[in-house]
């Protein structure tokens, strides 16, 4: 997929189907948070596959996104602010190129989400296949753009 339609026909996607995601797809998933760069290459993080998403469900703002989903990770260690989040989005657009819609979940209970994952956690990553799928080429990139509920581009840039 074009990088550019990839990351404008992106959703947050809250309702997964029960279709398992295949190795190779989590394998890519996971390297593209490898992949992302980080404050003077520190890679200060780890990428934690959770399988107890019940007690990990407890520890986030929305618990049904963990419950629902193919596959959970907890983005954890002492990466914090733009390393997580470069790291995060790689792997969010890592997805969704293959099909596999996915959404970042706040942490509710911090000490209870390091104790299940075994150190501090930045975002809880939730991922799988849309419940209700969408095909990124039905439209253009442009057409995905201008439907984003998202303020105008010219209310969000300036030149200086």
């Amino acid at each position: 997929m074009d990088t550019y339609l990839t990351i404008a026909s992106r959703r947050e996607v809250r309702d997964y189907a029960d279709t398992p995601i295949p190795d190779d797809v989590r394998h890519r998933i996971l390297d593209a948070g490898r992949l992302s760069g980080s404050s003077r290459n520190r890679q200060q993080w780890e990428f934690v596959v959770v399988t107890d998403k019940e007690a990990l469900a407890r520890c986030v703002f929305a618990p049904e996104n963990v419950l629902g989903a193919a596959l959970v990770v907890a983005v954890a260690g002492a990466a914090r602010g733009f390393d997580v989040g470069r790291a995060a989005e790689n792997m969010l657009l890592a997805a969704w190129n293959d099909g596999v819609g996915s959404c970042p979940n706040g942490i509710r209970d911090a000490e209870g989400a390091e104790r299940i994952v075994g150190a501090p956690v930045a975002i809880v990553l939730t991922f799988g296949y849309p419940a209700k799928p969408r095909d990124p080429s039905s439209r253009t990139a442009e057409d995905w753009s201008a439907r984003a509920k998202r303020k105008p581009l010219d209310e969000v840039t300036r030149t200086v």
